[in-house]
């Protein structure tokens, strides 16, 4: 558990900033943004008003949901850096991002956050409609002012970062039928189900720089892996009973089940192995599963739909 003495003061992260070539500005702005992390949230959202949308696509509603959500994502990602700092400067993985490194300072980053969250938001309601918008503002700020803080202050932090993680295809829905009725939150409690086993891999992963940034993860505790391969298993194995309601509610068609099985089959295999093993090498092969898992069995609810 780190100190107070061992924390950078928030004045060291604002020393000196050299002027940077636009090819290190453009990375950092990635980094800030966490492109990857943006990336999975556009495709759910896309996910999600594909399965709520009828007839025709209309091109111009899709992009305007996609790229309002696209800045609200971004803008979110890049606040709970400009917040987490100091703890960042701290960890193994993140303590070359720009903040830390004072590539970028801390107040033109909350002003990109700022930004980009509120235009998001705006943007949304304008284009798509305000229930879009609303849900957009929800996500961030469960995100932010809920889920970060809680990072350090109980195990629990997991559980309710995956609330705004789920999100994200309910926004799509939203701006594309103008609701949120039942079947969308099927996908909501897939994506949540999800986050799980793939979080818990990735903490397992990075449980030593966790423990020094003083964030409470379940990982920092449980020395033998015990609870967190349980855990991850169980919320594994309800995905795969979540995933096929949608066949029986009759959302989709029977193409869509064998894929559903064979995913999620594959995906409990591979919690139930980290479960066994507790091993860095299982835990790889977890999120590499909860990667696949996702744009495959999505993907084909998608095509796969009535």
């Amino acid at each position: 558990m780190s100190t107070v003495s061992e924390q950078p003061r928030v004045h060291d992260l604002e020393g000196p900033r050299p002027k940077l070539p636009v090819g290190t500005l453009v990375s950092d702005i990635l980094v800030l943004v966490k492109a990857r992390l943006t990336l999975m949230v556009i495709v759910t959202t896309l996910i999600g008003f594909l399965f709520g949308w009828h007839g025709p696509v209309d091109a111009w509603l899709l992009f305007h949901t996609l790229f309002g959500t696209f800045l609200a994502a971004a803008g979110a990602s890049v606040l709970n850096q400009v917040f987490e700092a100091e703890y960042d400067a701290l960890m193994r993985r993140t303590k070359n991002r720009p903040i830390p490194m004072h590539r970028i300072s801390r107040d033109n980053g909350l002003f990109l956050g700022i930004t980009a969250s509120a235009v998001g938001v705006v943007y949304l309601s304008i284009t798509t409609n305000i229930l879009a918008g609303l849900l957009a503002a929800l996500t961030i700020g469960t995100y932010v002012f809920v889920y970060t803080p809680l990072k350090r202050v109980t195990t629990l932090n997991t559980i309710v970062g995956a609330v705004p993680g789920a999100l994200p295809p309910v926004i799509g829905w939203a701006a594309a039928r103008g609701d949120a009725d039942f079947e969308c939150w099927i996908l909501f409690t897939i994506l949540f189900l999800w986050q799980m086993p793939h979080f818990l891999a990735i903490a397992w992963l990075y449980r030593e720089d966790y423990r020094k940034a003083g964030f409470c993860m379940l990982s920092g505790r449980d020395t033998d892996c015990r609870q967190t391969g349980r855990l991850a298993l169980l919320y594994s194995m309800g995905l795969i009973s979540v995933s096929l309601l949608p066949f029986v509610l009759r959302l989709t068609s029977f193409w869509y089940v064998p894929v559903a099985l064979l995913t999620g089959v594959a995906f409990s295999i591979a919690a139930f192995v980290f479960a066994l093993s507790g091993t860095e090498r299982a835990a790889r092969r977890l999120f590499l599963a909860s990667i696949i898992y996702l744009p495959v069995t999505l993907g084909c609810l998608v095509l796969a739909r009535l």
